[in-house]
């Protein structure tokens, strides 16, 4: 009897231990197995507390009153099934008549109370069918992105970059979301998410072009990558104009390969790069700004010419680059009318948002302002032991949370280092490239004689 209790006793201190260090082990062992019990066996109960059931129908009214039955109780929505994952459980429901999907997503929280998950997100999956996605621990406590990650081969422009709340990735797709902004306080996780960008595109065929007006200290290391480079704001703006110049030659191919006709098929016709031949199809082109407020500061009357010239090319870039292979990828800690004229009409242009943390509500509202308040409350809300972790939206009004894998200065420039081959040579830019060493051979020691 003894020695039964002592390996209780054992087993649930171990138990407790795994879940505390390794919660993710905890939940594949153990967890899914509590989590699905609870979750069926409280069902009913739950969704009529949180106000999720609706009467009876009449029918079944006036069949019991008839037999002489008892009345039946409200009726829950229907489980269609339940899927366990990697880091929690999905549940898809049927709704009744007269529920609202967005029934569901209100009362999201009280439903992560009621059934003791971590997180509960509700989404519409079609007309009358929702899926409740719980998570059963934190998994932005300790990032970890799945061996498995989808790539597009087709086009090569969407990568990985964070954790989702819900345990699934958060991907930046350049073909559906072109420019985006990314915000963020010193010490708030912006360069490292930059990094794990330029690591991910470091691998593609895709031409890295940057401005880096900190003397170059964030993207310099990385510079073996880039097609071009620039590092003060005088060549920010001659590089921002050699890419205006690019960005028209490529409309003129595109015009010229046109060529609508009665007799030319439709999948033919074209207005972007993606559909001309492979032959004659241009680069792609990713622009990274890092601090974009030292290129809107001025003090003198030549400094705000210089200025002015820089947001001109931005904000065309912004507008017309998509359909000629140009993204825009803007990073700085503040980004609001303050930076000065053209600056809320460049934001109106980026429709991809993402805040890492900010030290007051204005910041906040400079990236989701115009989009959803509680994304805003959520930016300002991330804590500072957290660095990496932000809240990403885009236009549409929808947000997540979100935290990047940490990836270090070494690790990044290993990357641009080992895919540096993939670097295209622009002649628009050629004046830009790096100039750089060639790399260095490690020679490895001889071991020593027996």
């Amino acid at each position: 009897m003894d020695w039964t209790l002592t390996a209780a006793l054992v087993l649930a201190v171990g138990v407790l231990v795994l879940r505390w260090r390794r919660p993710a082990w905890y939940w594949l062992v153990f967890g899914i197995a509590f989590a699905v019990v609870r979750v069926l066996v409280r069902y009913r109960s739950v969704m009529e507390a949180c106000g999720l059931t609706v009467p009876p129908p009449r029918w079944r009214l006036a069949l019991a009153r008839t037999v002489g039955r008892p009345v039946p109780g409200p009726w829950p929505p229907r489980i269609l099934w339940v899927r366990p994952i990697r880091t929690g459980l999905v549940l898809r429901l049927k709704m009744r008549p007269g529920q609202d999907a967005f029934d569901f997503a209100a009362s999201s929280d009280r439903l992560r109370h009621s059934f003791t998950m971590h997180g509960v997100v509700s989404r519409e999956i079609r007309s009358g069918v929702v899926e409740l996605a719980m998570t059963g621990y934190d998994v932005l406590r300790r990032v970890q992105m799945p061996p498995r990650l989808e790539r597009n081969e087709r086009d090569g422009l969407r990568v990985p970059v964070a954790l989702r709340a819900d345990g699934s990735v958060h991907y930046r797709d350049y073909r559906q979301v072109p420019h985006a902004l990314n915000l963020g306080a010193t010490q708030s996780g912006k360069s490292v998410y930059q990094r794990r960008l330029v690591t991910e595109l470091a691998a593609l065929d895709v031409a890295l072009v940057g401005i880096d007006c900190k003397e170059g200290v964030e993207l310099a290391p990385l510079a073996r990558r880039f097609s071009a480079l620039a590092d003060n704001p005088d060549d920010a703006a001659e590089l921002l104009d050699a890419l205006v110049t690019r960005m028209a030659d490529t409309y003129r191919i595109i015009r010229r390969e046109q060529r609508i006709s009665a007799d030319v098929p439709d999948a033919e016709i074209t207005a972007d790069i993606w559909g001309l031949p492979e032959y004659l199809r241009p680069v792609p082109v990713v622009l990274l700004v890092d601090e974009v407020a030292e290129l809107a500061l001025f003090t003198t009357k030549e400094e705000e010419k210089r200025r002015d010239r820089i947001v001109t090319a931005l904000v065309r870039l912004a507008q017309l680059g998509r359909a000629a292979g140009i993204y825009v990828e803007i990073c700085g800690q503040r980004f609001g009318s303050d930076l000065g004229k053209g600056i809320t009409m460049l934001r109106a242009q980026l429709t991809g948002r993402v805040a890492h943390r900010v030290n007051d509500e204005a910041s906040a509202k400079m990236a989701f302002g115009d989009i959803s308040p509680d994304a805003v409350l959520a930016a300002i809300q991330i804590p500072e032991d957290r660095p990496g972790m932000a809240v990403a939206g885009d236009s549409s009004g929808g947000w997540v949370r979100t935290r990047t894998p940490y990836t270090s200065l070494r690790q990044a420039v290993a990357a641009c280092n080992a895919h540096a081959w993939r670097t295209p040579e622009l002649p628009e830019l050629a004046q830009f490239r790096p100039a750089l060493p060639p790399l260095r051979t490690c020679k490895v020691p001889a071991p020593a004689p027996a």
